[in-house]
């Protein structure tokens, strides 16, 4: 565990020294209030509602996680730094966590920055406050997993462009895995199977103001594999 907050806050400290995480919270609120108020309907709506803003999370964090978890492992090995950590006296587990953690922790400094939508809505009326602890839960919960998947991808593969391409490729399917099998009208069983596995299916409780274990427990189920994955990766570069 120590291991992992001396890699979390070496990393978390790469993140503000440069320009990196402060791009990626400009571009990820920008996107997701240009998104919400100007392409949801919100003013043709005339309600006061957050639903059109966390429908749109999956999709977009989709897109702006990879961004933080393509240079993790990728990175590391062009720069040649890869092979030093690796020497440190911590797990490969240790040092993947600690990696998880400090973009968790970006993720939820800019959801943070994103109390600013609710607080414009509420000038266009009452809302209803009670369901926004479950939506942003939920939005920490998906970015968690889908950082997850993003750090996996990133061990397994040997350039950060790469690693983008193909997080970002994996997470929009399983966002968009319900969409397609209503598309191709899939029976009710593969439906049921095909919504279990979809990030934005999980998330659907949340954003309506739901906290449901079992979508808790999916989250965490796929942070927790997937970071598993990736010290596995590691530790197969060790041998290779």
């Amino acid at each position: 565990m120590t291991g992992s907050l001396v890699i979390a806050k070496r990393e978390i400290n790469a993140y503000f020294n440069s320009a990196s995480a402060y791009i990626f919270m400009m571009a990820f609120l920008l996107c997701s209030g240009i998104l919400f108020f100007f392409n949801s309907g919100f003013f043709v709506m005339n309600q006061a509602s957050l639903r059109g803003y966390f429908s749109l999370m999956p999709l977009v964090l989709s897109v702006f996680s990879p961004a933080l978890t393509m240079k993790f492992w990728a990175e590391e090995k062009r720069q040649g730094s890869y092979e030093l950590l690796l020497t440190l006296p911590f797990s490969d587990l240790e040092l993947v966590a600690g990696k998880f953690l400090a973009s968790l922790l970006v993720v939820i400094y800019t959801l943070v920055l994103s109390l600013g939508v609710p607080l414009c809505v509420s000038m266009f009326g009452h809302f209803d406050t009670g369901p926004i602890f479950s939506e942003y839960l939920g939005a920490i919960l998906c970015a968690s997993a889908m950082l997850a998947v993003g750090q996996a991808v990133s061990a397994a593969s040997n350039n950060q462009i790469s690693a983008f391409i193909v997080s970002v490729s994996i997470l929009l399917a399983l966002s968009l895995l319900p969409q397609f099998a209503i598309w191709i009208k899939l029976p009710d069983f593969f439906m049921s199977a095909i919504n279990w596995l979809s990030l934005s299916y999980h998330f659907g409780s949340f954003a309506r103001g739901v906290v449901d274990t079992r979508d808790v427990a999916y989250f965490v189920l796929v942070s927790m594999a997937c970071l598993f994955l990736a010290s596995r990766f590691l530790a197969a570069r060790k041998w290779s």
